[in-house]
């Protein structure tokens, strides 16, 4: 085994590694708890030393592939000095459409029915990696864009990761655990739009300021 360091954090995925991860994910889908270093590199055609090298262990795997996933929620983009009220609008409409899409895909539906799983028997560290490489690093990338509309005038709240919790409820509702629990959803994209139209409208009725949410 190579002793080069696995993907950091901070590193984005070159295209050959993202087929990988997206191999991942694939095999979760079909396999759920029976993944291993073997079948990865056979689907990703690489050899078991290539995934070492990158990736470090199956942990090291196991958190880049959710970075991946994690990776398509986010924000649109917005400059902070001159954000109004129909930029942040659209950002946290951007964040909210982007994760719904994500939620209710069976690849994110197999990953974390596996690490609800391996949480519960304590098999493995996967619903630790979930949480701080999916659901907390989703809040950190959506709390500068509160945070600048709380000071751009635009939005009032005294702790961000309240305002952030608030939101993504609006945002989820019961859809994941639905999904997680076996129910048929199914979402077109036009059905995720007007839901994620109307919880960012639920949003800003909350916690705009009053000219905020009349303009909105």
């Amino acid at each position: 085994m190579t002793t080069t360091p696995p993907l950091t954090e901070t590193d984005e995925p070159t295209a050959r590694q993202q087929a990988v991860l997206d191999a991942v994910l694939s095999l979760m889908v079909e396999e759920g708890d029976q993944l291993t270093m073997t079948a990865v590199a056979r689907r990703a055609s690489c050899s078991k030393e290539t995934l070492y090298k990158w990736f470090g262990d199956r942990d090291g795997l196991l958190a880049a592939t959710v970075r991946w996933q994690a990776a398509r929620v986010r924000a649109g983009r917005y400059d902070r000095p001159t954000l109004d009220i129909a930029t942040l609008r659209d950002s946290l409409k951007g964040f909210a459409e982007t994760w719904l899409t994500v939620i209710s895909s069976p690849t994110s539906i197999a990953l974390n029915r596996l690490a609800i799983g391996h949480a519960a028997s304590r098999k493995s560290n996967l619903g630790g990696i979930v949480l701080a490489n999916g659901r907390f690093a989703i809040g950190e990338r959506l709390r500068p864009v509160l945070e600048a509309g709380r000071e751009a005038g635009l939005l009032a709240f005294d702790d961000s990761e309240t305002a952030f919790r608030t939101f993504f409820g609006l945002v989820g509702r019961d859809v994941q655990i639905r999904l997680l629990l076996g129910d048929g959803l199914t979402f077109a994209q036009d059905e995720i739009a007007r839901d994620a139209t109307r919880a960012t409208d639920q949003f800003l009725t909350l916690y705009g300021r009053p000219t905020t949410a009349r303009r909105a």
